[in-house]
């Protein structure tokens, strides 16, 4: 099948890049020939059913994951060329239950990747509680405060703050708001659409859910069986042709 032709931003290089991608494990094909653009600033959502490659995805983007052929480039350089924990700390990353540090304090959790990167400790409190009141977070009341001591919510707003705390140019978001009540979810999907308009950050989120793909996405990337099968703003998404994004847009009628 040939891959969906993916423009980027006009006037925009790309944040990332992967050319022919597939990677295979114990002889099993877990996503092949990806080959797409994230331009800076844009929010690309990678739409599929569980099991179709979209997480190794995201992995292949902060080499968590190596391919076994084609190439990753983030901000032009392929990923093999980076210093794998240099590239992390460009790279903020969210999952689903925001992966807190239990035994860390809220300002603990937030302040990690600043501390490991060696600023000091006012530039780190100063930044702590910027990004928290960012995230609608008292820092008066949270900073002290420990994972089990929050509400659902509460950790994942954290879990956001953490990922932005180095001021990272790229965020992956996997599944954050997944466990999440309906109330909560769709309360953070439209602080979350807030904030990527303010910060013009390059995000990649993973959903299987297409009503919050086409909530957030400034273009919806569905995956079927390891494979981009059509990459394309929601309006267009809505519009398409393809069986498998039919089927998506028919849940959206329930």
């Amino acid at each position: 099948m040939a891959q969906p032709r993916v423009n980027p931003t006009q006037n925009n290089s790309p944040a990332v890049e992967f050319r022919n991608v597939s990677l295979s494990v114990g002889g099993k094909r877990l996503v092949e020939d990806l080959s797409f653009t994230v331009a800076r600033g844009e929010t690309v959502v990678l739409l599929g059913r569980s099991g179709s490659g979209k997480t190794t995805t995201l992995k292949l983007i902060n080499r968590l994951l190596d391919p076994t052929a084609g190439e990753v480039l983030v901000e032009g350089k392929p990923t093999r060329e980076w210093d794998a924990i240099q590239l992390r700390r460009r790279i903020g990353y969210v999952i689903q239950e925001s992966g807190l540090f239990p035994h860390f304090t809220v300002e603990q959790n937030v302040e990690l990747v600043p501390r490991l990167e060696g600023w000091t400790e006012d530039r780190r409190r100063k930044r702590v509680r910027e990004l928290l009141e960012l995230v609608s977070l008292d820092p008066a009341t949270f900073t002290s405060r420990y994972p089990r001591e929050l509400s659902g919510g509460q950790r994942q707003r954290v879990g956001v703050a953490r990922a932005l705390a180095a001021d990272p140019p790229i965020v992956l978001m996997d599944e954050p708001f997944g466990a999440l009540d309906p109330l909560t979810r769709v309360e953070l999907q439209r602080e979350f659409s807030a904030l990527a308009a303010r910060l013009h950050k390059t995000i990649v989120f993973v959903t299987h859910d297409v009503r919050e793909a086409f909530k957030l996405a400034a273009r919806i990337g569905l995956f079927k069986d390891g494979r981009l099968i059509a990459a394309e703003t929601p309006a267009e998404f809505a519009k398409s042709n393809d069986p498998e994004a039919r089927a998506f847009v028919e849940t959206m009628k329930d």
